[in-house]
């Protein structure tokens, strides 16, 4: 139940605003699954090289750092609605442009469209700060993963059609890699009609205006309704940090291992359908758990939720689902810290600047995964990422003690 009359307004808002945002977030899993799943094959077969199979990732990465600072500051300036939708169009352009490259078989066309098409991953993940914009603090963190969690079925779909798409691909006289950009296209401009026409009213703008409703009113219950609420300054509470460090380092190391564990069991005799098994369930313990790590974050709190393998192909498996159930609870903490901590005026520009961090970060964990195997081999790099990770405990700890 609302704790009082007014907040009525608010919570039919924010339902409508996630009911939106997950059929946005469906088809945006989509989008970004199923190019991903073909990206490296489209590359190797266009560069006719095996060494540069890797430019996708690297250049979708540098897309997609740009895009979330610029979807950052239209949000900021304009509104969660057309930055999002925004976004989701850029992803949707990029798409076209990688069946326009793969059809002309031009190289520089194909990573200049990769760059743009990085703008739909970056405005996936900057969604769930959209559905914790009007959600009451103690709910922030459930909201946010009411999102989160949406992506999987769209991610679960999308590599699953890659073949009847490069059938329809073939059908339409255009390489049958292309097919899953295709898909990847339609379903990145299903999600911007989407937000652009539904995802009303804007609920970073309603948030700001109920913030400013509010403070008049306080105004008024002082006596002091006729003079005008004097400018407050908005600066960024020391959480944000706290909450960026705790992104940054899941992201650094869930991607450094990840990357390199195919790789690692391919060495030791597995073959591709072990290593395709072993990330699916890694993937799954990603996005999968995100109910209960929103419900444990708002239960507890998210500084206490955040400061919480052999030959065999099971202890693989185990390994790489815990690997990715501590990126969803870094993912949804560091979310509800950054949301927490940082006030409206300037909300949606500094979590631009956040996930920019985060995807710096992801590139860094992938290209250094390598480097790392090569000199000292797979297990350093486990045992690192571990030692790692728990550099956020005494962050943590101090930013507790700090509040």
């Amino acid at each position: 139940m609302p704790a009082r009359i007014g907040d009525v307004p608010r919570l039919q808002a924010q339902r409508r605003s996630l009911i939106v945002l997950v059929a946005a977030q469906v088809l945006s899993g989509v989008g970004l699954a199923a190019g991903v799943s073909v990206s490296a094959l489209l590359a190797q077969d266009v560069f006719s090289s095996t060494s540069l199979a890797g430019l996708p990732s690297a250049v979708g990465t540098a897309g997609s750092a740009l895009a979330a600072v610029a979807v950052g500051r239209i949000s900021q300036a304009h509104g969660r609605r057309p930055g999002l939708a925004a976004g989701y169009l850029a992803g949707a352009v990029g798409s076209a442009g990688v069946i326009a490259a793969t059809v002309a078989g031009n190289p520089l066309l194909l990573l200049l469209a990769l760059f743009v098409y990085g703008a739909g991953t970056a405005t996936n993940l900057l969604a769930r700060y959209a559905g914790a914009d009007l959600a009451a603090p103690a709910h922030r963190a459930r909201a946010v993963s009411t999102v989160l969690v949406a992506t999987t079925l769209g991610g679960v779909v999308g590599p699953n059609l890659a073949a009847p798409t490069g059938d329809l691909a073939h059908a339409l006289g255009i390489p049958d890699l292309a097919g899953p950009f295709l898909l990847a296209g339609a379903a990145y401009a299903m999600a911007a009609s989407i937000l652009a026409i539904w995802l009303r009213p804007d609920p970073l703008l309603l948030a700001r205006a109920l913030e400013s409703e509010r403070t008049v009113a306080s105004y008024r219950q002082l006596g002091d309704a006729d003079r005008r609420p004097r400018p407050v300054v908005e600066r960024r509470r020391p959480g944000v940090l706290v909450g960026a460090l705790v992104m940054v380092l899941t992201q650094l190391v869930m991607v450094a291992i990840m990357t390199m564990t195919p790789v690692h069991m391919h060495d030791h005799g597995h073959g591709t359908a072990a290593s395709g098994l072993v990330i699916a369930i890694h993937i799954g313990a990603m996005y999968l758990p995100s109910p209960l790590t929103g419900w444990l974050v708002d239960r507890y709190g998210s500084l206490m939720i955040a400061a919480a393998p052999d030959d065999s192909v099971a202890a693989f498996a185990v390994a790489l689902a815990l690997l990715g159930l501590g990126w969803n609870f870094g993912l949804v903490t560091g979310t509800a810290i950054i949301t927490d901590a940082v006030p409206l005026a300037i909300r949606a520009k500094t979590q631009g600047l956040v996930d920019v961090s985060i995807s710096i970060a992801g590139a860094a964990g992938g290209m250094g995964s390598g480097l790392v195997v090569a000199v000292a081999g797979y297990p350093l790099l486990a045992i690192g990422g571990g030692i790692l990770a728990l550099a956020i405990v005494p962050a943590v700890v101090a930013a507790a003690r700090s509040r």
